[in-house]
This record gives structure tokens, sequence and C-alpha cells, in this order.
């Protein structure tokens, strides 16, 4: 299309454009959407069997069944058990027990500082009964010794 066919198509379309804005309708000018073809600014006939046609549904078609296959993919990929499984399983064990066992080792320590004293106490001889818990303790252990060499 030259550009002096293209600048008379554009004045014949804008004195229709005139006309129609003024109220005089030209029946031949009345160019519904459905029928307009905007590339070759003619009248187009429908045909129902026109595969040229390009409908949402052709552009659609099989993009469903492609997405539920790549969410199946993705699916069995998060489904993984490593990826489901903390990487620690007691964390909230150990979380929930640290105030206990600190209360617990407090008194361990304190134990184990009793048993120091008592010892000290019972070597210096301030305390009879516990040197002879003492000896006693003694003696198991050396004849467990002996049994073991035998």
């Amino acid at each position: 299309m030259s550009l002096v066919e293209a600048l008379e198509a554009r004045k014949v379309r804008l004195a229709a454009l005139r006309k129609r804005k003024a109220g005089e309708v030209d029946d031949d000018s009345v160019v519904q959407n459905r029928n307009f073809d905007p590339e070759s600014r003619t009248i187009r006939k429908h045909n129902p069997l026109d595969p040229s046609e390009d409908t949402i549904e052709k552009n659609v078609e099989g993009l469903a069944e492609k997405i539920i296959a790549e969410d199946e993919v993705r699916r069995a990929q998060e489904l993984d058990i490593f990826n489901i499984a903390p990487k620690r399983p007691n964390w909230d064990l150990k979380r929930d027990m640290n105030k206990k066992l600190a209360k617990l080792e407090r008194r361990t320590q304190e134990a184990i500082h009793t048993l120091i004293r008592q010892r000290l106490a019972a070597q210096k001889g301030e305390s009879d009964d516990l040197v002879g818990a003492m000896n006693a303790q003694e003696k198991r252990d050396t004849s467990d010794v002996s049994d073991e060499e035998d």
C-alpha cells in the first residue's frame, strides 16, 4: 500500500467518523468490530471451520496438562524425607530441659563439693564414722582388684 493510497483511505475513514459524530449514519460505513479486519481495513466473513483463527482455547490447549505434570514433579521433590525432617529432631526437648538441667547441675556440683569436703575432713581425722566408711571402701576396692588378678 503506497502513501497516497493510505492517505486516501484515512480521509475516507475520517469523513465517516465526522458523519457518525454528526448523527448522519451511512449504512455502508457502519462496521462492526467482530467482522472488521484491522490489518486490511476490510470486512471479513466468519468461517467457523477456518483453522487459521487464533482462539484462546488453541493457545491454552495442553497448558493445563503441562502445569499439572510440573506440579507433580515439584511435589515429588518436596516430599523427600530429608526435606521434611528437621536437622536436629530433639532441639525442642533440649530447649525445654535446659532450665531443669541447670538446677540439676548446680545440685550436682554442691554434692561433689560436699563429698570432697567430707573426704578431706576424713583424711585429717575429724570424723571417725566417715573414716571407717572410707577404709571399708578402700578394702573392698583392693579385694576386687586382687580377685581380678587371680
